[in-house]
Parts: C-alpha cells; sequence; structure tokens
C-alpha cells in the first residue's frame, strides 16, 4: 500500500514542486493538499493521511499548532516540519508539538523520500545528528528549554534504560549506542521501546526534547554533570 501524503504549505508552487517528487515514487501518493493550518484541519476529517508535510510560517494557523492539533488526536498521522536556516526555532517548538521530526525545506529529494518513509514505517528519526544540532542552537533561546523539575517518570527507568536515554538525547543511532555499550542492536531497540513506554513518549525526537527540558542533557550535546 502506499504512503498517502498530505502537504500543507501556503506556497502553492513549493507543494507542486513537491507533489511532482512524491508522484514519481512508486509507494507514495499525495492524497490531499492545504494553503494553511485552518485547512489542514478541515481536509483531514475527510481524508486518510499516513505522514503530513508541515510548513511552519501560514496564514491564520501557524504550523506549530496545527501540527500540535492533529498529533493530539487518536490515530493521528506523522507530522514532518518544514523549516529554513532562519526559521530553525520554530522546528524546536514543532517537535514539541508531536512531531515526528523536520526537514529544510530545500532538503534534495532523496533525503526527503527517505525521511517520510522512515517516519511512516515507525522510526520516527530524521537524523537524529541534526536535531541534536538544532537543539544545542536554539534551546537556550526558549523559555520551555531551560531547567525543570525531572519528568516524574524517569525514576522508573533502570540505570540501562536511562543510559541508552541519554545516548539517543546526544543524538546517537542505535547501531552508535550498540557499539558504545557493547550490545546488540536489537537489544537496543527494545531499551528504547521500553523507554518511550514507561515515559508516555511517542518517538526518539520527544526523547531529545525531553532530556534537554530536564537538564539530563546540556546545550552542546554533554549528559549534564
Amino acid at each position: 500500500m502506499s504512503i498517502r501524503v498530505m502537504l500543507v504549505d501556503d506556497q502553492v508552487l513549493l507543494r507542486t514542486g513537491f507533489r511532482m517528487v512524491l508522484a514519481a515514487q512508486p509507494d507514495m501518493e499525495v492524497v490531499a493538499e492545504a494553503g494553511d493550518g485552518v485547512e489542514a484541519l478541515e481536509v483531514l476529517r475527510s481524508a486518510a493521511v499516513d505522514v503530513v508535510l508541515m510548513d511552519v510560517r501560514m496564514p491564520k494557523l501557524d504550523g506549530v499548532e496545527t501540527t500540535r492539533r492533529i498529533c493530539s488526536q487518536p490515530d493521528a498521522p506523522k507530522v514532518l516540519i518544514l523549516t529554513t536556516f532562519d526559521l530553525d526555532e520554530y522546528a524546536f517548538s514543532g517537535l514539541k508539538a508531536g512531531a515526528s521530526g523536520f526537514m529544510l525545506k530545500d532538503v534534495p529529494p532523496a533525503e526527503l523520500l527517505g525521511a517520510i518513509r522512515s517516519v511512516h514505517s515507525g522510526d520516527a528519526v530524521v537524523a537524529p545528528s541534526t536535531t541534536r544540532r538544532l537543539l544545542d542552537r536554539f534551546s537556550p533561546m526558549l523559555p520551555s528549554s531551560g531547567r525543570e523539575p525531572e519528568h516524574k517518570e524517569l525514576g522508573r527507568l533502570t540505570e540501562r534504560e536511562r543510559e541508552v536515554m541519554l545516548l539517543v538525547a546526544q543524538g546517537l543511532s542505535n547501531g552508535e549506542i550498540a557499539a558504545r555499550l557493547v550490545l546488540s542492536e536489537a537489544t537496543v531497540k527494545t531499551h528504547v521501546g521500553r523507554i518511550l513506554t514507561k515515559l508516555g513518549l511517542r518517538d526518539r525526537v520527544q526523547v531529545v526534547v525531553l532530556a534537554y527540558e530536564t537538564g539530563l542533557v546540556r546545550a552542546g550535546g554533554g549528559a549534564a554533570g
């Protein structure tokens, strides 16, 4: 079955470009489009969508609030935030709102397609090292990124799970974590799954955000001392 994609952007030309790229793929189809957040929410009431490509700056309702509303619904589609270098600070808010990742608008087509497939498959990981760099750059500038009391569920993690969480938050892939801790990738994946369940998080991206917000990881990528 094809991956059903929705394009949400107020620039018609940009949507047209994305549609052409996706239409050339045998495993993808654009099933819906919207020019702003309000229209996107309306369209999603009747359209079956797997992945939403979401712009951040739009009239009526921006991409961050639209993402928050979409992700609060049961069986919500995955959301990929589309951003530009000068709007990266919005991507952090988008991740907090429930987006599974973010991409630059000028991303090479192959990377965009890979990101859509990755998110659709449930990995919800789009260039974790890029996510880390964005958080390193912008988290000190955001009111919500200061140190807060620890997430109450963090105490439920085992020592090993906490160790894995810290490495996920520092941008390491499952393979890199496995090598660092001398574990199999399957074991690391199991640990990550348990971390998500215990903390009530949707995906690894939210693990990164939580680690920064609780002070487990400092801007710069290192574990807090």
